[in-house]
């Protein structure tokens, strides 16, 4: 089994800054790759970013220049620094974690956590 618990949402106004983290525990191994997807409300579940097991990562347009991702291997944490964020950044954030499983890719999600911009 594989749990996946985020921590760092909040409520932040516009041009503000938050840090979102997500500790992976269980059977963590054959990480492909960590990364961050968020909902809003009547929107389909979207990438954000994403960093594999050797540090490349990915960005959505939307969020280049403000978002970083990154991870600490040894704790299975993956991080999202979030600056400058926007009322349209207001949405539910999941963690996910894609592990290789017997030739094909296992994704897990966290609980999701909620972050809302103000403007």
């Amino acid at each position: 089994q594989v749990q996946l618990v985020e921590s760092g949402g909040g409520l932040v106004q516009a041009g503000g800054s938050l840090r979102l983290s997500c500790a992976a525990s269980g059977s963590i191994f054959s990480v492909n790759a960590m990364g961050w997807y968020r909902q809003s409300p009547g929107k389909q579940r979207e990438l954000v970013a994403a960093i594999t097991s050797g540090g490349s990562t990915n960005y959505a347009d939307s969020v280049k220049g403000r978002f970083t991702i990154s991870r600490d291997n040894a704790k299975n944490t993956v991080y999202l620094q979030m600056n400058s964020l926007k009322p349209e950044d207001t949405a539910v954030y999941y963690c996910n974690i894609k592990l290789g499983r017997l030739g094909h890719v296992a994704n897990y999600w966290g609980q999701g956590t909620q972050v809302t911009v103000s403007s």
